[in-house]
């Protein structure tokens, strides 16, 4: 064929047909893949490309040929592609051979003339392949090719191939609505109408889409509401928007109007792939980032939308949106985001849309916060060393550089060193002293490195470097040279302030305990002082002043020398005591341990003697003849020192040996060791000194009391101690003021566990040898360093063997020495248990025989319930002890919770004060190893080992209690439950508890108890009744009483008694009843309610006092008068005024000493300060004196007059005041007379009953008999409330009447009282008519009495 470029129009078709031919047909020449040559004939038909198809038949195979088409005029163009769209295919062949059947022939690629160029387009459904894009020249053509698709038309035809191709299937996923409602059968896939609804709409796709070149199928996906929106796929060649709107148009045509289908709601979605890449990958805060989106589709209508945000992304100053169309073939739209941030991660949308269809591309990108690793702070030491700061972050990113900054006072700068593949940055500091102004030490400088990214994000992290300059110490200057026993103390001061530990070394390494040296830093400085109170050998050395900064160290160095000289302790004496005939001698001797060279000399008042040394084995002692006739006289006391003085001129004395002169004729008992004694004569002896014989561990150590009995020295008291168990007391007192405590107290523990040991057939009939080992142990737990479990096996080691139950006999002998040795060593365990560090284990449990016990460590993430439970078989006792997780939570963290429990401790324990209460339980002790600032609950069960009717009672051994010496207390402390197997016991602190049994008082749960609970609250609660009644008789009554000076002064004491009464009663029911109520009453509210319980018992008694004086005065000092003003300022004064000082003198001499009140309830402490006597003192002397007043008063009333005889009108006198007396005994204090008896121990319990109905019903006495039985309140009480006149003057009538043959002017007794009250003379008694005066004196008189 001829050249394109001279035919006016070319096209190329595509022909598939189907072949039977057979095998072995040449088709080598006609089959060219992909390789396209000119041919000069139209019609020449070069095979192509072969393609193997499903064929019809397994011997069929299918072929796709191009052919190359040329025309000289164009206009031949379109009848050809009309010819060729108007064949029906397949094409038969020969009808004699029907070898090949024609297919399908398709246009592919037209080209035309334009200018001088040949522009060649492809046809619909075709396109160029995207490497001839690439290489060729493109054009714009608008002719058939497919609008917004790149690359439809080439510039010039391509010379070796390939032509358009026949594009990729592609599948639609496209949506149209229908006008008309929605039914929900349309979600049922099932239903009849989505069947029929389906079928309906694919007929008409199928006819429609039916145009679309490569169609293959359209599918009813689904329908949705609104009104019906109908979801389809389908399924073909990418088509052009104008055949695709041609295809809709065809479906409207081909559906049933019914349907209302609208033709402007089609929709389309491409299933074709967009490219979406992100700059950078890996993204940071600060970054700058571009999301493209890349499409094949020409088109600019491109928007970008956030997900999560869900807004449309629109330009802004953090968001840049770009578009364009690259070589007219690529759709590339860009969004920069700007100094993204955390928020704006997510997923993006960009979405193409042109005409119908929508071409949609996500990602979701996520933003990383850059995080640089380094410490924040750092101290370094201007040394000139070099110091690096180090910077990295966790994020392997690509960064560009590293930059460091530094901000402060001083400018220090350094070296970086930057590895960008590891992200790490070195900045490395070399500092010195030239680089600090005067006194910058401490100065801090912040050091940054920020990290920055190739597209913007920066990340930066402070270092504060603090400087510290090398410190300067001073050291004493002058040179330390002590003695033994003497103290020093040695300062070292820095001329810097900032320091991380300030510690003090030995020559030898070892760190002197924190004890012993004290630190305090001020402005431009600090200083350690180094203070030994007590100077041993071990103290001889250098000793090292450290200031420690960071890995720096500042020294300074000192040496102290400590010479020998014994201390005072160490000198053993002999004799302690001696008596030496006026004309005898006595040997004595001080003796040390090791052979130095001291002066020693015996001093004797102002003389002295020189002493002699002898060696013996490993002691030393001077010796001296002491001879009697060297002193001036005899029948004397003499104290002898030994005086010893070393090289350095120090000296120790010795503690005094007495010789007491006697004369010869007075002796009776004489030894060459004891020396001579009179009959009776007490002396002690050192161990050491006497018969008892040492072993090679050393001397054996304690005293020997001898008694002259006769003519002979016999021994009353063995305390001496064992060699190994002196020896060992010996080095704990020696260790308490060592420098070396951490390294020496295990040794010092597992030796003392060993000895004990050997020497526990010795302890049964050593008092002294126990008392050694109580005493090593308490010594040993006062060093404050950590004790480990093996250190704890050693300590309960010898606990055991010491409190094993043949050992309790020679407690009890020990005890009658030393009361405090139990509590001692109880105190010890205290002290090891809190000091118990488990280390890596959780638990540790630990049991002995005589001792048992068991901890846990606190783990703040997951606290449990500390419960432990302890049996002694042997002794038939068990305990549990119970802390809740939740007390637990509050504790800090990592804390020990210890409990060891013993079941013999409680037989050798100090009974209580009063000696009537015993603990026969078990003991336990429970510590935490850290100070607890909340309150805290414990919960203890014991064996009930013998319920008895005795009170039980929850206990914790008191240190304070006993002068120090200990004693049970159950401040905090109740029983929880009590039943014949167990005592349950709460408790609100930690310590040693136990249970105790008070054998005297009722049992709580008895029937006496519960009486005597029943008498007081009923009585209490009556005689609260009974004075508020009282009071409100007296303020009703009280205009017609008072009428006289006399009544007025009666009723106001008598109201006066009432509300003080009321008061201390009301404050004594509720503290009872809260306590029994088992609520704890804090200590402040308990000393308050004390106060005040005391102060209103005493005013009530001061008012019985006020009362009973002024009867006295009225009948005594009859020509006296007083205003009724200065009557009332006397008696609010002896009332108030009295008691509230008695009161208050009380409670501060007490309380600051925590024994104003008894520890287990509400009330004056009996047991540690007698306090209880401020109340019953006063109570008995005012009983006293009310009872003389009234013995006084009756004496005056009976008393006759001259002329006067007794009738029987004055025996009725005398029973009526007899009956008065009856009433004022209980009234003046009888109640508490019985109260005082049951303070004391072994009280009958007759008299807690007895004391129990008065104090409970006292208010009652006075509503009946101070108030009622006054015969002038009754009439005032009927005249308020008389029913009738008539009764109202027969009250008054029959009260009067009735007290005619008593109190009426012609009754002697009625003349005795006038005369008492000063009027005298004789009175016409035969009168009817009585005078008002003698009426008020009589009335007066009786009220006085009543």
């Amino acid at each position: 064929m001829k050249s394109p470029r001279r035919a006016t129009v070319c096209f190329m078709l595509i022909v598939i047909y189907s072949s039977q031919a057979t095998l072995n047909l040449n088709l080598e020449a006609i089959v060219h893949p992909l390789i396209l040559h000119e041919h000069e004939l139209a019609g020449e038909e070069p095979l192509r490309q072969r393609r193997a198809v499903a064929t019809r038949s397994p011997a069929a195979e299918e072929y796709t040929v191009d052919v190359e088409i040329s025309f000289e005029n164009a206009s031949f163009l379109e009848p050809v592609k009309a010819y060729l769209n108007s064949l029906s295919f397949p094409i038969q062949g020969n009808s004699t051979d029907r070898v090949t059947d024609i297919l399908s022939i398709q246009v592919t690629t037209v080209c035309r003339p334009a200018g001088n160029e040949i522009w060649c387009s492809c046809e619909t459904g075709y396109g160029w392949p995207r490497e001839r894009c690439l290489h060729n020249l493109t054009c714009q053509e608008h002719g058939s090719s497919i609008q917004g698709h790149s690359c439809s038309c080439l510039k010039g035809l391509p010379p070796k191939g390939p032509f358009c191709q026949l594009q990729g299937d592609v599948t639609l996923r496209m949506s149209v609505r229908l006008n008309v409602g929605f039914q929900e059968d349309l979600r049922n896939i099932s239903s009849a109408l989505y069947r029929s609804y389906k079928t309906d709409l694919e007929t008409a796709f199928r006819k429609g889409y039916g145009i679309l070149p490569g169609f293959k199928s359209v599918t009813v996906t689904g329908f949705r509401p609104g009104s019906v929106v109908v979801t389809y796929d389908v399924q073909t060649t990418t088509p052009s928007p104008e055949l695709l709107h041609k295809a809709n148009e065809q479906v409207i045509q081909n559906l049933n109007q019914t349907y209302k289908m609208d033709y402007n709601s089609f929709q389309a979605v491409t299933s074709n792939e967009t490219k979406f890449s992100v700059i950078p990958q890996v993204i940071f805060e600060g970054d700058t980032v571009t999301l493209s989106c890349e499409n094949e589709v020409l088109s600019s209508n491109v928007s970008w939308h956030h997900v999560e945000r869900r807004f449309d992304i629109q330009n802004s100053s953090r968001f840049s949106i770009y578009t364009v169309v690259l070589n007219n073939m690529t759709s590339v739209s860009s969004l920069t985001i700007y100094n993204i941030t955390q928020g704006d991660a997510g997923e993006y949308v960009c979405k193409l849309i042109l005409d119908i269809f929508e071409y949609e591309s996500r990602n979701k990108i996520n933003v990383l916060p850059i995080r640089i690793l380094a410490n924040e702070e750092m101290k370094v030491v201007c040394d000139n060393n070099p110091v690096s700061l180090n910077c990295c972050t966790e994020n392997n990113a690509n960064w560009s550089k590293v930059e460091w900054k530094q901000e402060g006072k001083i400018n220090i700068p350094g070296n970086p060193e930057t590895d960008i593949d590891s992200g790490c940055s070195r900045y490395t500091l070399k500092a010195d002293g030239t680089q600090f102004p005067s006194r910058s030490s401490g100065t801090t400088v912040v050091y940054t490195c920020e990290f920055i990214s190739a597209y913007g994000a920066r990340g930066s992290k402070n270092i504060k470097v603090t400087f510290i300059s090398v410190a300067n110490l001073t050291i004493t200057p002058d040179p330390i040279s002590v003695s033994e026993g003497q103290n020093f103390s040695i300062k070292c001061i820095s001329d810097v302030s900032n320091y991380d530990e300030v510690y003090w070394n030995t020559s030898a390494g070892i760190k002197i305990h924190q004890r012993f040296y004290t630190t305090r830093k001020y402005l431009h400085g600090a200083e350690s002082v180094l203070t030994v109170k007590t100077s041993t050998r071990e103290w001889n050395g250098t000793y090292h002043c450290i200031f420690r900064y960071s890995n720096s160290y500042s020294i300074a160095t000192k040496d102290v020398t400590v010479h020998p000289l014994p201390l005072e302790s160490n000198i053993m004496v002999d004799p302690l005591e001696a008596s030496v005939s006026c004309s005898g001698f006595h040997h004595i001797k001080c003796c040390i341990e090791e052979d130095e060279d001291y002066k020693v000399t015996f001093h004797m008042g102002s003389l002295f003697f020189l002493a002699v040394k002898e060696v013996n084995r490993n002691q030393v002692c001077y010796k001296h003849n002491f001879k009697a006739n060297s002193v001036s006289r005899c029948s004397r006391t003499i104290d002898v020192f030994c005086h010893f003085t070393n090289a350095a001129n120090n000296s120790v004395w010795s503690q005094s040996m007495k010789l007491n002169l006697v004369p010869g004729e007075n002796i009776r008992c004489q030894d060459p060791v004891l020396g001579v004694g009179e009959p009776g004569k007490v002396v002690q002896k050192l161990c050491q000194f006497s018969n008892v014989s040492g072993s090679s561990g050393g001397p054996v150590g304690g005293t020997i009391t001898y008694t002259c009995v006769g003519s002979q020295w016999t021994e009353t008291r063995n305390s001496c101690i064992s060699a190994p168990i002196n020896s060992l007391l010996l080095l704990a007192k020696a260790l308490i003021k060592s420098p070396s405590q951490d390294e020496k107290l295990p040794t010092y523990l597992k030796d003392l566990s060993v000895s004990t040991d050997q020497v526990k057939h010795e302890i049964l009939s050593s008092p002294g040898s126990l008392g050694a080992i109580i005493n090593t142990l308490d010594l040993l737990s006062t060093v404050p360093i950590q004790v480990n479990s093996e250190m704890m096996k050693h300590v309960l080691f010898t606990i055991n063997i010491i409190l094993n139950k043949p050992v309790l006999s020679t407690w009890k002998v020990l005890q009658q020495q030393q009361t405090d040795q139990s509590s001692q060593l109880l105190h010890s365990v205290e002290r090891f248990s809190k000091a118990l560090q488990l280390g890596d284990n959780p638990s540790l449990s630990l049991s002995q025989e005589n001792v048992q016990m068991s901890s846990m460590v606190i783990k703040p993430s997951h606290p449990k319930t500390y419960e432990q439970r302890f049996v002694f078989s042997e002794a038939d006792l068990w305990g549990n002890v119970v802390i809740d997780k939740h007390q637990l939570g509050n504790l800090q963290p990592d804390s020990s919770i210890v409990t060891v429990a013993f079941p013999t401790l409680q037989a050798i324990l100090a009974q209580d004060i009063q000696k009537r209460n015993f603990a026969n339980n078990l003991v336990m002790t429970t510590t935490i190893s850290h100070n607890i600032t909340m309150p805290f609950r414990i919960s203890m069960t014991f064996k009930n080992i013998s319920p008895s009717p005795g009170e039980t009672k929850c206990v914790f051994w008191n240190f304070s209690l006993a002068n120090h010496t200990g004693g049970w207390d159950s401040s905090g402390c109740h029983v929880e439950e009590s039943n014949e197997d167990n005592i349950t016991c709460i408790c609100d602190h930690l310590t040693s508890f136990s249970v105790l049994m008070s054998p005297d008082s009722p049992d709580p749960g008895s029937l006496l108890g519960i009486l005597l609970d029943i008498i007081s609250y009923i009585g209490l609660g009556f005689s609260i009744l009974s004075l508020a009644a009282c009071l409100v008789v007296e303020s009703v009554v009280w205009k017609s009483v008072t009428k006289n000076r006399t009544s007025y002064m009666r009723h106001v004491c008598i109201m006066n008694i009432a509300a003080s009464l009321l008061v201390a009663d009301t404050w004594f029911i509720v503290v009872a009843a809260i306590q029994d109520s088992h609520y704890v009453l804090c200590r402040t509210a308990c000393v308050a309610a004390t106060f005040f319980i005391h102060f209103f018992y005493l005013s009530g008694f001061f008012w019985m006092l006020t009362l009973g004086l002024m009867l006295f005065y009225r009948l005594v000092f009859i020509l006296h008068e007083a205003s009724k003003s200065t009557q009332k300022a006397v008696a609010f004064f002896l009332g108030y005024g009295c008691p509230l000082t008695i009161s208050l003198i009380t409670v501060g001499a007490t309380q600051p000493r925590d024994v104003y009140t008894r520890k287990d309830i509400c009330w004056l402490n009996w047991e540690d300060t007698k306090a209880l006597l401020a109340f019953v003192i006063p109570a008995l002397i005012i009983v006293v004196v009310n009872v003389t007043i009234t013995v006084v008063v009756i004496t005056k009333i009976l008393r006759p007059s001259i002329g006067d005889k007794p009738c029987k009108q004055e025996k009725s006198s005398l029973f009526q005041i007899g009956k008065s007396i009856g009433v004022l005994t209980p009234l003046l204090g009888l109640t508490w007379g019985f109260g005082l008896a049951t303070v004391f121990p072994g009280t009958n319990l007759v008299f807690h009953i007895i004391f129990a109905l008065l104090n409970a019903f006292q208010g009652l006495f006075i509503l009946l008999f101070g108030c009622l039985w006054d015969l002038k309140v009754q009439e005032a009480l009927l005249n308020k409330f008389s029913l009738s006149r008539w009764s109202s003057q027969h009250s008054k009538s029959t009260s009067i009447g009735s007290s005619t043959p008593v109190f009426s002017m012609s009754s002697p007794i009625s003349r005795r009282f006038n005369n008492l009250f000063g009027k005298t003379g004789t009175y016409n008694v035969s009168t009817p008519e009585t005078t008002s005066s003698s009426v008020e004196n009589s009335s007066s008189a009786y009220s006085l009495l009543n």
